[in-house]
């Protein structure tokens, strides 16, 4: 079993940055990989970023790449998401997951076994 916790979401103006946590706990070592989704009112649930536990592999939406950067503390068992230069339109709840199956980083909600409960991101314009 792995738990996970998200924090540092919050309400930012445009432009502005936040860096989220996922802290992970329980059997820490069968996590291969870690993905932070997003879910919009309304919208499908998607990929964000990923990174895998060993090899550093990293995967980005193109829809934020150059702005957001994933990143992992094996000593702290946590991945960070450091959000910059927000649009109105990342707006949503964003969730991080744990997949424990060995391979390529998985697109698919689905293929992730554990997940946080979530942290909310509010950019005004």
């Amino acid at each position: 079993q792995v738990q996970l916790v998200e924090s540092g979401g919050g309400l930012v103006q445009a432009g502005d940055s936040l860096r989220l946590s996922c802290a992970a706990s329980g059997h820490t070592d069968g996590i291969y990989i870690t993905g932070w989704f997003r879910q919009a009112p309304g919208k499908e649930r998607e990929l964000v970023a990923a990174i895998s536990s060993k090899g550093g592999r990293t995967y980005y939406a193109d829809f934020v790449k150059g702005r957001f950067t994933i990143s992992r503390d094996a000593a702290k068992s946590t991945v960070y998401l450091q959000l910059n230069s927000l649009y109105p339109e990342d707006t949503a709840i964003y969730y991080c997951a744990a997949d424990v199956t060995l391979g390529a980083i998985k697109k698919v909600p689905s293929e992730y076994a554990y997940w946080g409960q979530g942290t909310q991101v509010t950019v005004s314009s």
